[in-house]
């Protein structure tokens, strides 16, 4: 169930984020086709754009540790070499260096050629799984478009299968889940551009190479909790080294990180995002591990606002239930 009801999921959550980017363009005198249109390229290259840097990363750093290994060593002598000196410990750092570049250089190009042969096997022997993925892209695409055009229309033939003496309350209960999603999903937009601008300046002030991408990279990461940012810090501190070894602009950068973590968990997130949903931490642990676990990457990117409409579900037949004679008696 979980394949055939992600692409339909994933087209409904990206169409309610490019909601109001359509109705910008309509409010511009656009008709209505194609403010759905260019909402939708809009997303599709807000997509292709992480993608890209994640990309760009990857192809970064492979080449740089083949070329970083020589002055990383020298680094490391520099600071290891005198303190095993009185210690009286002999090390041959010139064959070190010559085994370690010879053997870095053949790992990485029997990786590199495996990786392409085991692709090139994969996308021959399983064509099916390549048009599958192809035709969930397009159904995803389709049906986010005509969700955007007629999405009024749509949650009002919804409002007429909800029988009448409760269309009241699940109109309270759209109304609240709408504004809690609406307030989570600006508040994260101008968290992301302000830890995008404050990640790129500051890795390009300490001198990392790739600043703009890393920072970037890390700022969009943001709205996947804990996991995001371990892995915006890892990227960033794995260049660091290899760029200038276990040196101060690896402390540096460590720092850097420390204060945006805390300028973002202690004053951007709860001024502009509020509590975001209000959910205990071991409560987002297990909705990202739940939800990863049901509908894969999507469901990661998605758990937070997935469980923003379960907690307003949960509280609302909470009150009702306190509220019952049963309950009181």
């Amino acid at each position: 169930m979980a394949e055939i009801f992600t692409p339909f999921l994933t087209a409904f959550i990206l169409a309610y984020a490019l909601r109001p980017v359509c109705l910008w363009l309509e409010k511009h005198r656009l008709p209505r086709g194609l403010a759905a249109g260019l909402a939708v390229l809009f997303g599709l290259g807000l997509i292709f754009f992480i993608l890209s840097l994640f990309v760009g990363l990857l192809k970064y750093e492979i080449p740089l540790i083949r070329t970083q290994i020589p002055s990383w060593i020298n680094n490391t002598q520099t600071w290891l070499g005198p303190k095993l000196t009185e210690l009286h410990i002999n090390f041959d750092w010139a064959s070190l260096k010559v085994d370690a570049i010879q053997k870095i250089t053949t790992h990485i190009n029997d990786n590199a050629d495996t990786l392409m042969s085991s692709a090139l096997d994969t996308v021959l022997l399983s064509g099916s799984s390549v048009i599958a993925g192809f035709v969930n892209a397009i159904l995803i695409i389709f049906v986010m478009f005509y969700l955007l055009i007629d999405w009024t229309h749509f949650f009002g033939l919804l409002r007429t299968i909800v029988p009448v003496r409760a269309q009241d309350t699940v109109h309270h209960l759209a109304m609240h889940t709408d504004g809690l999603l609406s307030q989570y999903l600006r508040g994260m937009l101008i968290v992301v551009s302000i830890m995008a601008v404050y990640y790129s300046s500051g890795l390009a002030l300490i001198g990392v190479k790739g600043a703009v991408a890393l920072g970037v990279f890390t700022a969009f990461m943001i709205v996947i909790p804990y996991i995001g940012i371990t892995l915006g810090l890892s990227l960033t501190i794995i260049s660091a080294l290899l760029q200038f070894g276990p040196h101060t602009e690896v402390i540096g950068v460590l720092v850097l990180f420390g204060i945006g973590q805390f300028i973002e968990g202690f004053f951007l997130t709860p001024r502009l995002v509020g509590e975001r949903i209000g959910l205990h931490p071991v409560a987002v642990l297990f909705a990202l591990l739940l939800f990863g676990k049901l509908f894969g990457f999507f469901g990661v990117l998605l758990a937070l606002p997935i469980s923003a409409v379960s907690l307003v579900l949960v509280k609302y037949l909470w009150s009702v239930y306190t509220q019952s004679t049963w309950y009181q008696k």
